[in-house]
């Protein structure tokens, strides 16, 4: 049964480097269990964030609690005992195989029955054939499966990976991606930092998008619908004669543009009744229909609403 509290509770939590400001006045709240996506451009704060909430850095003001703890400088050896962070580097052993590097951090973490939990980690991540294997003959792909592995030894309740996929090939992100999914349903909480928009729509739960503050938290699909108007996307095999006069006559529809010639994006409240009565005077005019369907956006497209509007974003 899930933990009925928070597995991190962010009140208002900010730190500074003297005059410069990683992140201010950051909140949010992640459930056990939730996949919870960590949108950004660089220097956006959120590795600081990351290091922060796993007591590698102190705040300069804010409360968080993580797993339950109280994040202060007395908790941080409980709270590392109930978390784990994967790097964006995973930080292995190149000259020891990949049993001997577990059993190195296996010692590191005070683990008892090292032995059982480094199987059982192995075998998460699909690696139990490659235990006896030197890390410096493995793929990177396969190095982030190991790093992945070294951050279940502790059986953490929280997992922080930090841009888990950066500098991998579709295939190795794929696999990637693959494990992330088979550790949310096993019910594992993972904070997932990336700058991949399409790998956060896939894996996550719900998004926060960063840029020193945070612009908004949410699911991928209710971002979307705050930000942008329901729209129906119309395409012609032959540009409409008086496109102005046939929409601007339909009740449902509330604006329209042209980005291409047969191209149409229509401004509508409720797309299921704007549809058939756009096809109805399509076909009233004559037009030679090709496709009529609502438009969709994408996590990329939400994302990049928000850094347009942030004007210290695209300073960066």
């Amino acid at each position: 049964m899930p933990d009925p509290e928070p597995a991190l509770v962010v009140n208002e939590l900010t730190k500074r480097f003297g005059e410069r400001t990683a992140f201010s006045g950051v909140s949010f709240q992640v459930a056990y269990g939730e996949v919870f996506g960590f949108l950004g451009p660089n220097g956006a704060g959120k590795t600081t964030t990351v290091r922060t909430l796993g007591t590698l850095i102190a705040p300069t003001s804010g409360s968080a609690t993580v797993a339950g703890i109280p994040l202060s400088p007395e908790n941080g050896v409980e709270i590392r005992q109930r978390i784990a962070i994967m790097p964006e580097a995973p930080g292995l052993y190149l000259r020891l195989t990949v049993t001997e590097n577990l059993e190195y951090f296996a010692g590191l973490y005070g683990l008892r029955q090292a032995g059982s939990r480094i199987k059982d980690a192995l075998d998460a991540v699909n690696l139990g054939d490659r235990a006896g294997d030197l890390c410096g003959g493995l793929s990177k792909g396969l190095r982030h499966r190991v790093g992945l592995a070294r951050t279940l030894l502790s059986d953490p309740a929280v997992m922080f990976l930090d841009e888990p996929t950066s500098g991998l090939d579709p295939v190795a992100a794929r696999e990637v991606h693959d494990l992330i999914s088979g550790l949310r349903q096993k019910g594992v909480t993972i904070f997932l930092t990336t700058h991949r928009l399409e790998e956060a729509e896939k894996l996550c739960d719900r998004v926060a998008i960063l840029n020193t503050t945070l612009r908004v938290v949410g699911r991928p699909v209710e971002l979307r619908e705050q930000l942008f108007k329901s729209a129906l996307v119309v395409k012609t095999l032959v540009p409409l004669g008086d496109p102005d006069q046939l929409f601007t006559r339909i009740p449902s529809v509330e604006g329209w543009r042209s980005d291409d010639p047969g191209s149409y994006v229509l401004s509508v409240s409720d797309p299921t009744v704007a549809a058939p009565e756009v096809t109805r005077g399509l076909v009233s005019v004559g037009a030679e229909v090709l496709a009529i369907g609502e438009a969709h956006h994408s996590l990329e497209d939400v994302y990049l609403e928000l850094i347009d509007e942030d004007v210290e974003a695209r300073k960066r």
